[in-house]
Formats: structure tokens, sequence, C-alpha cells
């Protein structure tokens, strides 16, 4: 069954040494990791991934405090992927990195992104220093995704505040992070004020669908709004699979997550091979879903939300593993079952 992965990032040779300029080394808790275009295709041969939709993890532009800069930096990473996306159209596509917290310029750039450089939409951090999405200020980057009917592709990033020590943001506080974000959303009327946005929530949208009738209860008695009418809008994110779709996870995420509202991610390369095959390998032995499940979550979700791709049987077929890929790809499933028993 072919598949689109929605989660998978770029760490271009000039964006590492403008981090490293900063003394940058790590993201999430994580050595920031190779990557090269011939290993974004090797990781898709062995994810049985057909396309793959490229985005900037954190801390994106956050660590450049001048608005200038940080806009300048987006603007070159935006050009990066979109030459990429030009070369492979049925491969590759990607989401616009923008200069946030700077509304104003983010604005722009993602205007310029999916209007000249044909962006599949936008990520943005969930909060990006210490300003979250669904606080006041960002209205004039809303309106522009808005009237695109833009997909905003929403990861998280560190939690403002100190870090503890032994627990890499990744493991939990990304979570968290995310989740905050998608509760502000809903609680400060972004998602009802600006409704042809269509988000997608990373790693199953953090404790959203755990915890999403509690999460509405504190909205009630914070404003008054009905249970029902918060849940709702919290059924209309989307959510991808990376690092999530697990015995455990996935009968959560299944349950809350409307028709049609997931996609299949991995979190490449942040989440090595080894991490992202064990999760595939999960969602494909989950017996609990349809095949009309699994064909929206492996491809015609993330079709309807980035239509380049097309339906699943216009998609590429040359995924190119060699004998070699094709022995490693069997053995490392082998290793991912025997390691969830």
């Amino acid at each position: 069954m072919p598949r689109i992965d929605t989660h998978h990032h770029v760490v271009p040779d000039f964006y590492r040494n403008a981090l490293r300029a900063k003394g940058i080394d790590a993201a999430g808790g994580r050595t920031l990791p190779d990557w090269n275009l011939d290993s974004t295709f090797s990781t898709m041969a062995a994810l049985s991934v057909n396309a793959a939709v490229l985005s900037v993890s954190t801390p994106g532009t956050t660590f450049l405090d001048d608005p200038d800069q940080a806009s300048q930096l987006a603007a070159q990473l935006n050009d990066h992927n979109a030459d990429l996306a030009r070369q492979h159209p049925d491969r590759l596509g990607f989401l616009a990195t923008v200069p946030t917290p700077h509304a104003g310029p983010s604005a722009r750039e993602a205007a310029r992104a999916l209007d000249e450089l044909g962006a599949d939409g936008v990520t943005l951090l969930a909060n990006a220093q210490g300003n979250y999405l669904g606080e006041p200020g960002l209205d004039e980057l809303w309106e522009v995704l808005d009237a695109r009917e833009a997909v905003v592709f929403i990861h998280p990033a560190d939690l403002p505040g100190p870090a503890v020590s032994d627990l890499p943001p990744f493991a939990t506080d990304f979570l968290l992070d995310t989740s905050r974000a998608a509760y502000l959303l809903v609680r400060n009327g972004i998602r009802r004020k600006y409704p042809r946005i269509r988000f997608l929530l990373s790693h199953g949208g953090g404790f959203v669908p755990y915890a999403s009738h509690r999460m509405a209860i504190a909205i009630l008695g914070d404003t008054g709004r009905g249970i029902t009418d918060s849940l709702d809008e919290f059924r209309t994110f989307y959510f991808d699979t990376a690092l999530t779709a697990s015995p455990a996870a996935l009968p959560t995420l299944l349950a809350f997550a409307a028709p049609g509202h997931i996609t299949f991610g991995s979190d490449w390369p942040f989440a090595p091979v080894a991490a992202a095959t064990y999760f595939a390998t999960a969602l494909e032995d989950y017996r609990e879903l349809t095949d009309a499940d699994r064909a929206a979550i492996d491809w015609s979700t993330a079709a309807t939300l980035f239509p380049r791709f097309g339906p699943s049987d216009q998609a590429p077929s040359d995924l190119d593993i060699g004998l070699a890929g094709a022995v490693r790809r069997r053995l490392m499933r082998v290793v991912s079952r025997a390691m969830r028993t």
C-alpha cells in the first residue's frame, strides 16, 4: 500500500551551520542528526514511503532574535526546500518555515512561500520564544493562512523554562507543548475565527486525544462554552502517527480523531530509522484497523491535505530499495516486532 510521510524533517548544511554559530548542536534533547537527500530517499524506502512532506524541526528560526535575520533564514530554508520539491514533484513536498513569533514577517513569508514557491503548507512551532499559538498577537498570520485554506503543521519546541535533569524534551515535554498550543487554539477561539485553516498536530496530538474531555471541562469552567462544542473543535485537528503508533496510544487516537484525520509520520531523521520502523510496524500490525482505515492513514488523508501527490493509484512505485535494502527492512521489522513482545 502506498504511503505519504507527513512528518519528515530536513537539516540542510547551511541551517546546521547557522545553529552551530549560536552554540546549538541539539534539538529536543537530541544531537542534530545528519541529513542529505540521498538519506531521505533511502529512509523512505526503508519505511515503505512513496512521498514525503519536508519540514524544518525546532528551533526553526527562533534562535535568532532579530526579525530580519530570522526572516532571511526562513526564506533561505523555503527556497532550498522548494527547489527539492521542484526537482522531485511526485516524491517530495514541503512545509514553509516562518519567523515566528514575529507576526508581520511571518505573514509575509507565509504568503510568499504559499503563493510563489508552491509550499504545501506552513510549519508553526507550538511555542516560539515562549509565545504560544493561540495567544493574542498572530492575527495577521492567521488571516493569511485562513484566506489560503492552508495546512498548518504544529511541531513542538522546548518548553519555556528550565530543563529537567535526565528528562530529554522529546520524551514528554514535546507532548505537553503540542497540547498547550492545541488547547489555546480552542480556548481562545482561533479555531472558530479561522475555520479554513487545517491544523495537523504532530506526535498524535500530544496529550489531546487522551485528555480532550478534561480540557473541554476546563474550557467550560473558564469560558462557559459547552463541552461538546470544545470537543467538536478539538476533533477538527488532524493528527500524525510519528512516535505514536503503539498498541497503547493507537486505540485512544482512533477513538478520538474524526474519520479521515490521521496521517502517517516518521519524524526522521530526529527519530532514527530503527525507532521509526518500530512504530511503523506497530501500525501495520494493529489488527483493529480496517483496510479503509489503513488506506486513509497511509495515503488518502494526506493526499487530501497535500493534493500534489494525487490519489493512491498515482503514487510513485519506484521505491528502489534494492536487495540489501529489502533484507535490511525485513530484519528491522522482525526486530521491531520482537521489541514489543
